[in-house]
């Protein structure tokens, strides 16, 4: 299986300049600062139209954890069923119980809407969250789940290394494995290398200031020095992250 760079994007132009970069595969959300949430129905279709590479869509509706209580769920359940509509590859999405195991029954569902529509089933971060990665990737096997996004249950790739290296090692025929979370140009290399594994997901992320976020009123989202600033995907970052996966 060849390499794969996949950039997280969130509006038309991170899109636009992601393609541009030479990346193979977005994955489309919104709200990068909260670690993605569904993006609109407006973006999506923006993007569709406007690029040719593969597009897999974030369905995720609220900030935080991933223990949905049913209308939460059932607003999930309308969102991936709006993107069926679209020309996309394949839908994010992950469920966890109360105890950070895989609920089994919410994605279940999740999995089957997704299948009936000919469309790849891809298990996010979600999954660093769960408590025996072994039981959890068996279970998503079993699900049907064709990719998990994953930075080896710690706050990055690079620190979870070793658990990636073992479940590309174990698991890396039956489902394929992309290693996200502060992945970029400087380190790709180095973690193909140590881990085998082939798919790298990365934000390529800079700043842009918008001069109305701090007026009368604060609508900041960042921290010192980025107060008036928001994210976008930098061609030049996205450039060299493709070209180091490319190069490895």
């Amino acid at each position: 299986m060849k390499r794969i760079a996949e950039i997280c994007c969130g509006s038309l132009e991170d899109a636009l300049h992601a393609e541009k970069a030479g990346a193979d595969r977005i994955e489309l959300n919104n709200a990068m600062y909260l670690f993605g949430l569904t993006p609109s129905i407006g973006t999506i279709q923006r993007v569709v139209n406007n690029c040719t590479i593969p597009i897999v869509v974030m369905v995720r509706p609220r900030p935080g954890g991933f223990f949905y209580n049913e209308y939460e769920f059932r607003t999930m359940l309308s969102d991936i069923e709006a993107l069926m509509d679209f020309t996309i590859e394949g839908v994010a999405f992950g469920c966890l119980d109360e105890n950070c195991n895989i609920d089994i029954e919410k994605n279940k569902k999740i999995i089957e809407m997704i299948h009936k529509n000919k469309k790849d089933a891809v298990f996010h971060r979600a999954f660093d969250c769960v408590q025996d990665p072994y039981k959890s990737i068996e279970v998503l096997i079993d699900l049907g789940v064709k990719r998990v996004l994953t930075s080896g249950l710690k706050n990055t790739a690079w620190e979870g290394m070793e658990l990636l290296t073992k479940l590309q090692d174990k698991y890396g025929e039956k489902i394929e494995i992309v290693a996200g979370g502060g992945v970029n140009a400087s380190n790709a290399s180095d973690l193909i290398h140590k881990t085998g594994v082939l798919q790298y997901h990365s934000s390529c992320k800079n700043w842009r200031k918008d001069p109305t976020t701090i007026s009368n009123v604060s609508f900041a989202f960042a921290e010192h020095p980025h107060q008036e600033d928001y994210n976008v995907v930098d061609f030049y970052q996205a450039t060299r992250f493709v070209k180091a996966i490319k190069n490895a």
